[in-house]
């Protein structure tokens, strides 16, 4: 699984009185209409329990400088150690990281079981937009800033030769023909 690349957030909720969170890579859109997103959290999690009894979320996608906030929020340090002198907004109560390259509030609409993990399917009530910077990515159990200043290098792919539809290359100068039929 740990060569599957991954952008990385923190997941949050609020609970009488108290803030919970942690970072997650097991994140998704599920749909656009309605906007929807899934989350796989150990069910053991204080940050599980507290999202089950609140059916509220926060998500905060992470920027490429924000390993150290990644780092933290994977231990098992207390909701409070885990805030404390971090700068953050509330969305509806919930705290979401500020910098980040992204935030959204979700309220939980459905929640299974399986295996060792909850997944939460939450419609988006709230969608922000960060700053512009890099994602913080994490691949082969390392953060992707250790491999180089460019993180991410894409390479251009030359152009594919037209096809017709039945997969072989369209004659020089004529277009492909693409009617079903």
């Amino acid at each position: 699984m740990g060569r599957f690349a991954t952008g990385v957030t923190i997941v949050t909720a609020h609970e009488n009185g108290e803030d919970y969170g942690m970072t997650v890579n097991a994140f998704l859109s599920v749909s656009l209409d309605p906007p929807s997103i899934l989350v796989s959290l150990g069910r053991t999690t204080d940050t599980a329990g507290a999202l089950g009894r609140t059916g509220l979320l926060g998500l905060s996608i992470l920027a490429s400088d924000q390993q150290e906030i990644s780092e933290r929020f994977a231990t098992r340090l207390s909701g409070r150690e885990k805030f404390r002198n971090l700068r953050t907004h509330r969305l509806r109560g919930v705290p979401v990281v500020e910098g980040s390259l992204g935030n959204l509030l979700g309220e939980v609409v459905q929640r299974t079981s399986y295996g060792t993990h909850d997944l939460f399917v939450a419609r988006v009530l709230v969608l922000e937009l960060g700053s512009g910077d890099d994602p913080l990515i994490f691949w082969a159990s390392e953060y992707a800033e250790r491999f180089g200043p460019r993180k991410i290098q894409l390479r251009e792919r030359p152009a594919a030769p037209p096809l017709s539809r039945k997969g072989s290359k369209a004659p020089e100068g004529k277009p492909p023909d693409l009617k079903g039929g």
